[in-house]
Parts: structure tokens; sequence; C-alpha cells
């Protein structure tokens, strides 16, 4: 397709730009280098931003491609992830467009899909609702939904206080202890035609999830109660994880983790800092590890799949972007090592994302599921060439989230 030949241009532009800065530091090029990845994060907004809906829901999925139909199912977690960037773009960058967006999707996230949970006392949770996601589930609790809910409206109560009521923000917190055992771990899923907590399923991400809504809570509305709870579940984490090699590339739980190590009182926290940083850089290890530096199409180069999905790219970015606010100053290698292995996936980013002179500009700044299509030899090549020209808010999101980061970094540093 058109649109991947193109890519593969401004891939080898970035790529030529990056050689540069690195043979010839001058001003131009790294005032460059920050506009280009300004205009990136500008357009990955925009993208979002319009596709608002009057009821607050997001225009969930699409293809670029006309002949493919796609599902339309919806999901509440990554609703809320993509108020999270949105939000965050927009404390850089402040509107009253932009503005109207986040409150139209943050006020049908607490008025559609909030409710309490019958068995806990003064619980609020986030739903997720057969009527809303089409997926055929019952009716139920998601942990990481209500984490994500937290993180999406305490998102919104820094540009916008008072947004939601504090009493109905700490019975959400409440419901994330609800459904947190004792040893730290949780129930990932509350399903009332079930019986209630469930932990047959356990979820990656969930806890992490949890755990960073909580702490922006904490910011917010100072109590140990949510200050204990999330150092438990990151001590929890780290403790199962210790002599592991393969652990999973957890970026909520380095998201939660920065946010918990970035308080003024970090020697007095009931949860060993030493232990969060090993658990960091243990997970920081397994993701440079899977760093695409080399490949037969260099297109492919800066990303962490052999496939070219942008997605787990931007969510490793964003965790390895965490851990370099944290990561002690002895840490000299492995920091040279994040940083580069930050630039060379951002380029991937920018090279995955859609230009105006794309598909009309009708999808401009959003960000596909594959940057490309792989070899009809490969496993289930169908399917995922299929969805290659998939954009999900969630796949814009991340990249939004990662880019954002990048800025922050880079204009700090």
């Amino acid at each position: 397709m058109v649109v991947f030949s193109l890519r593969r241009k401004r891939l080898l532009m970035v790529v030529l730009a990056l050689f540069l800065s690195v043979f010839l530091v001058t001003c131009s090029a790294v005032s460059s280098r920050e506009k280009q990845v300004k205009e990136a994060v500008d357009m990955a907004a925009d993208y979002l931003m319009d596709t608002v809906q009057d009821d607050g829901m997001f225009v969930y999925r699409v293809n670029m491609n006309p002949e493919v139909n796609v599902s339309e199912k919806y999901n509440m977690l990554r609703h809320a992830g993509t108020i999270y960037s949105m939000a965050s773009y927009y404390q850089r960058e402040p509107n009253e467009e932009l503005l109207s967006a986040i409150e139209k999707a943050g006020a049908y996230l607490r008025d559609e899909s909030i409710a309490p949970i019958e068995d806990g006392e003064g619980v609020l949770a986030v739903w997720s609702y057969n009527d809303v996601n089409r997926s055929g589930s019952p009716d139920q609790v998601k942990l990481g939904g209500t984490g994500l809910g937290l993180v999406a409206l305490m998102s919104i109560e820094q540009i916008e206080p008072g947004f939601t009521p504090l009493e109905d923000l700490q019975a959400l917190g409440r419901s994330i202890i609800f459904m947190q055992k004792e040893d730290g771990s949780f129930y990932s899923k509350y399903v009332p035609s079930q019986g209630g907590l469930q932990d047959e399923w356990t979820s990656l991400y969930y806890p992490g999830e949890a755990a960073l809504g909580l702490m922006m809570l904490y910011e917010n509305d100072p109590s140990e109660e949510w200050l204990n709870a999330a150092s438990k579940v990151l001590e929890y984490l780290a403790i199962s994880r210790q002599g592991q090699v393969n652990v999973p590339a957890d970026h909520w739980a380095l998201l939660a983790t920065a946010k918990l190590l970035s308080l003024d009182n970090v020697d007095e926290l009931p949860v060993s800092r030493d232990l969060l940083i090993e658990h960091a850089i243990q997970i920081t290890k397994v993701i440079l590890d899977d760093q695409v530096l080399e490949a037969d199409d260099p297109m492919y180069v800066g990303g962490f799949t052999w496939d070219g999905r942008t997605t787990p790219t931007a969510t490793r970015l964003e965790g390895l972007q965490a851990v370099l606010t944290f990561l002690p100053v002895d840490e000299v290698e492995l920091r040279g090592q994040i940083e580069s292995a930050v630039e060379t996936g951002i380029d991937f980013l920018l090279a995955s994302q859609v230009m105006a002179d794309e598909f009309d500009g009708q999808f401009e700044g959003a960000i596909p599921r594959a940057i490309d299509f792989v070899s009809d030899e490969a496993y289930e090549a169908d399917d995922f060439n299929r969805r290659a020209t998939e954009v999900r808010i969630d796949y814009v999101q991340h990249a939004l989230s990662a880019m954002i980061q990048y800025l922050e970094w880079y204009e700090s540093s």
C-alpha cells in the first residue's frame, strides 16, 4: 500500500536525521528533533480529540482499509486510558476544544460506567457493561477498569478540580482495596452473576493500573490508606518476580513505581525503595533485550516485536522513560542503554504515524496497529494484514503518552 511505501521513505529520512544529530550536534539539529516530535504529538492529540462523540464515547476502532469491516466492541479501560493521555497533552497545550472533548469523555466515564458494588461498603467501581462492550460477557467490574478510571478522573482533576466529587474518587479507591488480597495481589474481576470476586484469571496489567490509580488519588487526597495499598501492590509484584528471567514488560507497574518514588517522603515509604528499583531494573533489562536493532527491512528497527506492531513499542517506551526518572545515578551504562532504546523507539513510532498526505488526510495523526504488512508466509498472515491498517484509540493513546514523556525528558536534559 502507498501508506507503507511512504513510511519507508520517511523512516530513511528519520534515520538520516538521527545520524546527523549524533555526528553533527548543532542547535538547529536539536530544535529540529524537538519540533518533529512536537508535531507528531499535536497530530496524535488532534486525532483523539476528533474521535470523541457527542455522548462522550470515542470512535473506538476504524480500519483505514474501507474493505475491512471492524468489530463494534468497546472497552472502558481503553476509554479511560485515552482520557489520561489527552489530559497529559492538555497540560502542555491547553485549548478549549480539547478541554471540551476531555470533559465529554470524562463525563461518560463518571456518569455512565461508575456504580456501587453491593458486597462492598462505600465502594464504587467502573463497570464493564455488556450492552456497551458488546462482548457477550456478563456485566462485571475489572480491577484494571477501576484503576484506569481513577487514573483518568485524577488526570482531569489536575486540569479541572472538582470535576468528580472527592467522595466518589475515594469510593473508587476503596473498590481497589476491596479487591485486594492480604498478600498484595488481587481478585481480577467482580462478576455478580458468577458469585462475586473472581481470581481464576489473572491480568498482567491490572495490578500496575490499580497502583497508579491509587498513587494519583494519594497525590490529591494524602491518606495513608491509598499509599499503603499501592505500596503493597508493587511490593507483591517485585517479590513474586524475584529470580525470574522472563518477567513481563509491565509498564503500568513502572509508571506507578515512578509516581511512588517521586514522593518527598521516599525514605519513609512502607516498602523498600531498593526492592522497587531492583524490580524496575529487572523489567528494564528484559524490555531492552526485546528491541529490534537489526532487520532486513530498516522500518522495523526500534520496535519491540518482530512483526512491527506499534503498541508494544509505545508501552515499553512508557515504561523505560518512567525508569529514567528514578534510576540511580551510578547506573550509568544502563541509563545509556535506555536512552538509546528510547531514541530508536521514538523513531519507530514517528515512522508509523499517518501523515496528512495519506488517505486524503482522513486519518492524520493516527497510529495503526502495525507499521507494515507481514509476509504472506508468516503465521496467520491474512488476519494480521487485515488488521495492520486498523486504528484503535489505545494504539494512538500509548504512542501519544510515550511521545509526551519523550518531550518532557528531552526538554529537561
